[in-house]
């Protein structure tokens, strides 16, 4: 109850302050629609306040679109007010309910009654469909677009273009979607399409996005000398197409049919000297205003119907006509424009009514091409328009001389070549060339004609005697050319000696300068070819002033890769003097081809690797030097960089045993080439030290023979040198000794015991003699055996030993020495001296052996030697004592008629009785004397080494 008494308290105070405030609400409340512009007008009267508070909601969901306060004053002459609106949804989408209230301040009226603007997504609208539709729109303006599905139908979603946007629902079956900044649209529109949720398309719309028109440069001027036309330039794309969008022109209020696409144009008839265009589309317009006097904008018409009335071969005439009369009064400026297979060159004339013209400089038989175009000289405006082309060919004449030059294949072949005339130069068809060949000094005249394809004469300059003169001219129907002049000397200088410098092409082609030649009187000559070529090579050349120092070779026939030699000639009236060579390439390139025979050679554990040059057409740039890689796999390890150019060898040291692969490239400024690759075992270096001993042997033996024949050659002084004469021995009386061969076979070593003993023993009356025999043989066995004497006498001594008081015997290998070595008190011992013959008798006795046989001694030679086997004889007489027993001696003999000067030994019986000594040694040398062995045992047993030797030394065979 409390509750219920509050309320109603507050509802009237409620109404009391209602109306304490004396604000009436707005009354007749009116809406009206323009459904194209969106723009909505709420209309009402009374309400005497001039602020008002409008409220607009979306009428099927009661959602608030609009509340705000306006400023709203009331039309006298009506006495109503009214306030516009502009939705950002169409009209059409759906309901809204208006309904607005006075203010003053903070006192308010009551609302109006509601308004409702139906919309058509009522019940009874039962289709589908898009709004708005077929609208034209700035580009960059928001956009809202909203989709009435059909009642009973379930909506799927709403895309621009192709893209789908989420969309607003604004009512049961309403629903929209806002695009922002709109781009261009394309010429048919963009489509706005709302589809139903099994992605069927409903509905759709089509919006046009564009700009309004945006013309420029307003230009009017006159032909005729009284119309006037009008150009401009469109400006930027509308993007609006269609003729309700396009854009339209209007000049001067008049309306410019033809003025679309690209042909902006629009004339009057009558010259007014100030014009205004205006150009509009449903976007917006835009105006041009453009003024100038008649005189200041005269462009004149194209001339029509040229004609040549005259062609000659060097000029020709051309005329014209004009389309108005009022030209023959305008001061015009015209320029003719000929144009030939050569060139196209531009000429400008002037005068009043200008209808012909003559052309100069032209070239003969040649066909031309005119056009002419003209403007008004005084207050020049613009050219006209060019004339159609008019066609005529001028008439032929003589062609020019032949530029000719001289050019050597080799040192003495060569040929005088001619460049082929031009098209300008020929000034009609060739039809041949004539050399004229012309010794001054011999008075003779050769001449040849050529046809028009041979531009060529070899020459041999040995078989000229004298200096020749070339004249070479050409002919074609019109007459002869000039004749072109070159002098072939006896003798051409030798170009070896000529600098050869590098040259770089820098673009455009090869730049050449030099020193000034006091002989260049006709000026200098650069000829140029394919380095690698040898005959019949297409040689290029070019002249060049006297006064020049430089030039720019160029030609079309300039390849990458190739290289080129240029050659500088001083030219004069005698003779061409070569100056200056230069090498160089349009464009270096890699070698085309790798080093040809790479091979490696071991040197023990170096390697050594060699090539050859890469050939000149493979070189493709100036080889700057070499690579060289060890290969592994698909690696490449740089070993050495080989700077210099000439070098083709390298040498890899220090190698260990194994298989390795070596790969050298070539490399230019452009780069590397492909490589060539070469492998190697490396082997043990037992064959090259095999080779070596082989080597060393073989040199060896060079050294030996050389050596034998220089002995040979002077055997004697060697003999003198080596083997000097031995004095023959003197002995008292005659001696008829027979001389046999000298038999140099060496002896064993000789084996000396010097034994020094304080006590002379006595009982040593004399020497010994050794035995040779065995203990078991006989003395011709002992002989035949290959001991040696000496070991077995050496093995009885040490058994025996060496005891002075021994007595000797027979068996012994020595005696005691008697005489004069008793003084000495020195046993010498004397073993195993081998001898090639029997032992000899004592020489004291000078009697002839009964026996060979019975000799115990060895035959040969033993010095100090008493017979210790032979019985002694008695003496006969003073003749067997003179004369010995022929070929009792082996050749050189002991002197046993030597006596000892010891008093003991003449005591002893002295004289022949006594045991001969002998001489043991020549006083030259230090060898045993050997025996000759003249008996028939000697002769069976072949010659020893030294028996060779001494026979070479001595010259028998």
């Amino acid at each position: 109850m409390p509750s219920l008494f509050f309320c109603i308290l507050l509802l009237g105070l409620r109404v009391t302050e209602s109306q304490a405030s004396g604000l009436a609400p707005p009354q007749q409340v009116r809406l009206d629609a323009d459904k194209e512009t969106q723009k909505l007008s709420v209309t009402w009267e009374e309400g005497h306040a001039s602020t008002f508070d409008v409220e607009i909601l979306r009428t099927e969901l009661m959602e608030i679109v609009l509340n705000e306060t306006v400023g709203v004053t009331e039309d006298q002459s009506t006495g109503k007010h009214q306030w516009n609106w502009t939705s950002p949804v169409p009209l059409e989408c759906t309901s809204l309910s208006v309904k607005v209230r006075s203010r003053d301040g903070q006192d308010v009226s009551e609302w109006s009654s509601q308004q409702i603007l139906p919309g058509f997504d009522l019940p009874d609208n039962t289709d589908s469909q898009m709004y708005p539709e077929g609208k034209t729109v700035p580009v960059g303006s928001n956009m809202t677009f909203c989709c009435i599905v059909e009642e009973g139908q379930q909506f799927g979603s709403l895309c621009y273009k192709d893209t789908c946007v989420k969309e607003n629902m604004l009512s049961r079956r309403t629903y929209a979607i806002t695009m922002t900044n709109q781009g261009p649209s394309n010429p048919s529109g963009t489509n706005v399409v709302c589809s139903s949720e099994k992605k069927m398309i409903i509905t759709g719309a089509v919006v046009f996005v564009g700009y309004p028109p945006l013309p420029s440069d307003l230009v009017c001027e006159t032909h005729d000398l009284i119309s006037v036309d009008c150009q401009w330039s469109k400006g930027r794309d509308t993007y609006l197409f269609g003729k309700t969008r396009q854009t339209y022109y209007t000049l001067n209020g008049r309306n410019c049919p033809n003025a679309r696409n690209n042909n902006m144009r629009c004339g009057l008839e009558q010259w007014d000297g100030n014009w205004t265009l205006v150009a509009r589309n449903l976007l917006g317009e835009f105006r041009l205003t453009d003024a100038a006097e008649l005189g200041h904008r005269v462009r004149p018409v194209a001339p029509v119907n040229l004609t040549s009335p005259e062609v000659y071969s060097w000029n020709a005439s051309v005329g014209w006509l004009w389309k108005y009369n009022g030209y023959e009064r305008l001061s015009l400026i015209c320029q003719v424009q000929r144009t030939s297979h050569l060139n196209s060159s531009t000429q400008t004339y002037t005068g009043y009514g200008l209808n012909t013209v003559v052309l100069k400089d032209l070239q003969p038989d040649e066909k031309y091409s005119v056009k002419v175009r003209c403007g008004s000289q005084k207050n020049f405006w613009k050219w006209g328009e060019w004339s159609l082309p008019l066609s005529f060919h001028t008439k032929m004449d003589r062609p020019v001389a032949p530029d000719i030059w001289l050019w050597m294949d080799s040192d003495n072949l060569g040929r005088v070549l001619w460049k082929p005339l031009t098209k300008s130069e020929s000034h009609g068809q060739i039809s041949g060339y004539e050399v004229i060949l012309w010794s001054p000094e011999e008075n003779s005249q050769q001449i040849l004609p050529f046809p028009q394809s041979v531009y060529s004469l070899p020459i041999n300059v040995t078989d000229r005697g004298s200096k020749v003169t070339v004249t070479v001219t050409a002919q074609n129907p019109a007459g002869v050319s000039p004749p072109a002049n070159i002098v072939i000397p006896r003798h051409l200088p030798d170009a070896e000696d000529t600098t050869i410098s590098k040259v770089t092409f820098n673009g455009s082609g090869f730049p050449l300068s030099w020193v000034a030649h006091a002989n260049a009187s006709c000026g200098y000559v650069v000829d140029w070819y394919n380095t690698s070529c040898t005959q019949d090579c297409n040689v290029e050349w070019t002249r060049v002033a006297a006064d020049n120092t430089n030039t720019m070779v160029q030609s079309g026939n300039f390849f990458a890769g190739v290289r080129y030699t240029f050659s500088l000639y001083a030219c004069s009236s005698e003779s061409n003097v070569l100056l200056e060579r230069w090498h160089g390439y349009m464009q270096e390139l890699v070698p085309s081809r790798t080093v040809p025979r790479l091979s490696p050679n071991q040197e023990g554990s170096d390697v050594q690797l060699t090539w050859d040059q890469i050939p000149l057409e493979h070189q493709r740039g100036f080889i700057l030097g070499y690579t060289v890689y060890l290969t592994n796999a698909s690696h490449l390890t740089l070993l050495a960089n080989i700077t210099d150019p000439q070098l083709t060898n390298h040498t890899v040291r220090n190698l260990v045993l194994g298989s390795y692969k070596f790969t050298v490239k070539a490399y230019t400024a452009a780069g590397e080439d492909g490589g060539a690759t070469v492998s190697i075992s490396l082997e043990p270096y037992t064959y090259w030290l095999i080779m070596e001993i082989l080597v060393a042997l073989g040199a060896m033996t060079c050294l030996l023979i050389v050596i034998t024949i220089a002995c040979y050659r002077k055997r004697k002084w060697v003999k003198k040198a080596f083997y000097p004469e031995i004095p023959e021995p003197k002995l008292p009386g005659e001696w008829g000794i027979t001389q046999g061969t000298l038999d140099v076979k060496p002896s064993p070593h000789s084996m000396v015991h010097i034994v020094e003993d304080s006590v002379w023993d006595s009982s040593k009356e004399a020497l010994v003699t050794v035995p040779e025999e065995d203990e078991e043989g006989t003395g011709d066995e002992a002989a035949d055996t290959d001991e040696p004497a000496s070991l077995r006498y050496y093995n009885q001594v040490v058994e025996e030993g060496s005891s002075s008081q021994r007595r000797p015997h027979a068996s012994d290998s020595s005696a005691s020495s008697t005489g004069s070595m008793d003084s000495g008190h020195t046993d010498v011992t004397y073993t195993g001296i081998q001898t090639s013959a029997c032992s000899l008798d004592p020489m004291t006795h000078f009697q002839p052996q009964p026996d060979a046989s019975q000799c115990v001694g060895g035959g040969g030679y033993r010095p100090q030697m008493q017979s210790a086997s032979c019985p002694e004889e008695p003496q006969t007489g003073p003749e067997e004592h003179l004369q010995p027993p022929e070929g009792s001696f082996g050749g050189y003999q002991p002197q046993c008629s030597w006596k000892q000067d010891s008093p003991e030994a003449d005591g002893d019986g002295g004289g022949l009785d006594q045991a001969c000594l002998g001489s043991p040694t020549s006083v030259t040398s230090s060898q045993f004397l050997l025996p000759y062995d003249t008996s028939e045992e000697g002769k069976e047993h072949p010659s020893s080494a030294s028996t060779w030797f001494h026979n070479l030394l001595t010259g028998k065979p």
